[in-house]
């Protein structure tokens, strides 16, 4: 049986826990962050309210592996997605405000109960996995503090 992986990582933004959180619950400044090897599509119409659910489709060459998520955890400045596909956990976002604005935390927890995707996973690509969400971290925290800039929010 496979066990949870944790890979937690966090980034300080200057800008306001709206404008942070307003980057991973509207789609389209997702997009502007996201890896643009995943593709994040709304299953029904878009929204982060419990319940709701997307699906993201990894775009690798041959196979387009995709994970089911649903929103299953909300309150402002935290969203928590639970998917599952050839991978099945939680990815967890959470606008922590501060005096120099917000820190992001993203908490992926997993587990990939297909032994040989694991093994894979292992040897190739957790690493990868792991560089891949800190650089979305500081694409996101650029389009934060764009989008704090633009609309003065606080």
């Amino acid at each position: 049986m496979a066990s949870y992986q944790v890979f937690e990582q966090s980034i300080q933004v200057n800008a306001s826990a709206t404008s942070v959180e307003q980057c991973f619950t509207d789609l389209t400044l997702m997009h502007r962050w996201l890896n643009p090897a995943l593709r994040c599509e709304a299953l029904g119409t878009w929204s982060t309210e419990l319940d709701s659910k997307s699906r993201f489709v990894i775009q690798v060459p041959l196979v387009h592996p995709a994970l089911i998520s649903t929103v299953v955890e909300r309150e402002p400045g935290l969203v928590v997605w639970q998917f599952s596909g050839f991978f099945e956990g939680r990815d967890r976002w959470e606008c922590q405000p501060n005096e120099q604005g917000t820190r992001l935390v993203n908490r992926f927890e997993f587990k990939i109960p297909n032994p040989v995707v694991r093994f894979g996973f292992n040897t190739f690509a957790a690493r990868w996995t792991q560089q891949d969400m800190h650089a979305q971290l500081r694409r996101l925290k650029r389009v934060a503090e764009e989008v704090y800039r633009l609309t003065g929010r606080l």
